[in-house]
């Protein structure tokens, strides 16, 4: 396949480009699934399973949790997860108007522009299925507040090449770690459990197509365009963490939510926990050069470093 430039400075889709998207294409046509008949949507819920594994909690290793009854336990990781997945199904309708913008009017004979299409089908149901968990639990949809939603607005309709799929890739590399527990928790709803399943298993091909996207867009990338990714995804980075865990999920559990932000705020365990769920983000940050000072910085504030 021939190597094509653009006026934004990209190099071109090369053919190694090109054979990454038709494996990926060949791996979803293998293993794919449908949530709608894959889990078990109508079985009761068990009262003793938690939302998330405990040491998911961001208030897991504190007083507060210490403190706290079994059942406020159980009603803070359900929240918890909810709140998690209602972020996940915001940032999946980002991510799908900037791929559907990325490959606008791009060759549709390309295993690459296929594949795009496949992810955003991907991504629709994944919003279906964490929709439809939420529900299942009773949990509100937690949306993110007024100014990191105009700010995500922003966001969704000037990021592209190298920083759109950068801001995407964050979103999915730090949930990645935490589904990989919570799919294995004996202790967690088995509705989590299987669409943490579902969602490791697509959402690992996801990660290499945006991780693809990302080493293509900055082959040639001067200082200032590599600064300027860097700098705009670890703030994308920022919106997105911070914008995880809904306080309000402490109301729901009947905890007073200004003493629970404190908590989990000087919490070390969270602080661990986040370190580990960046882990492989902030390995392949640096091996695409995007760990650069003002970045590291954000990183260190968000506690992923």
């Amino acid at each position: 396949m021939a190597t094509t430039g653009t006026a934004t400075g990209r190099l071109g889709h090369t053919t190694a480009d090109e054979d990454v998207s038709q494996r990926l294409l060949d791996s979803a046509a293998q293993l794919s699934y449908d949530p709608a008949v894959e889990i078990d949507w109508d079985a009761p819920l068990s009262p003793d399973h938690y939302g998330l594994n405990p040491e998911w909690s961001t208030l897991y290793g504190t007083r507060l949790w210490r403190e706290m009854t079994h059942e406020q336990r159980i009603t803070l990781t359900r929240h918890e997860v909810c709140s998690i997945m209602s972020t996940g199904i915001w940032f999946e309708m980002i991510l799908q108007q900037m791929v559907l913008r990325d490959q606008y009017l791009k060759n549709h004979a390309t295993a690459e522009f296929r594949f795009a299409l496949t992810e955003i089908a991907d991504e629709c149901r994944h919003s279906i299925m964490f929709a439809r968990a939420c529900e299942k639990m009773g949990a509100p949809a937690y949306i993110p507040n007024r100014p990191v939603a105009e700010a995500a607005r922003a966001f969704k309709t000037l990021a592209a090449g190298e920083l759109a799929y950068g801001g995407i890739l964050v979103a999915e590399e730090v949930l990645d770690v935490m589904q990989r527990d919570w799919m294995r928790g004996e202790d967690v709803l088995p509705i989590v459990r299987g669409a943490s399943r579902i969602h490791v298993v697509e959402e690992s091909r996801h990660m290499k197509f945006a991780r693809q996207e990302i080493r293509e867009r900055l082959r040639g990338a001067g200082p200032v365009r590599r600064h300027n990714c860097a700098l705009g995804t670890a703030i994308a980075a920022a919106v997105i963490l911070s914008s995880m865990v809904n306080k309000q999920v402490y109301a729901a559990a009947g905890l007073n939510v200004e003493r629970a932000v404190a908590e989990v705020r000087a919490n070390p365990h969270r602080k661990a926990m986040m370190r580990t769920s960046s882990a492989h983000l902030i390995h392949f940050l640096g091996e695409a050069g995007l760990l650069t000072r003002p970045a590291v910085r954000i990183y260190q504030k968000l506690h992923m470093i």
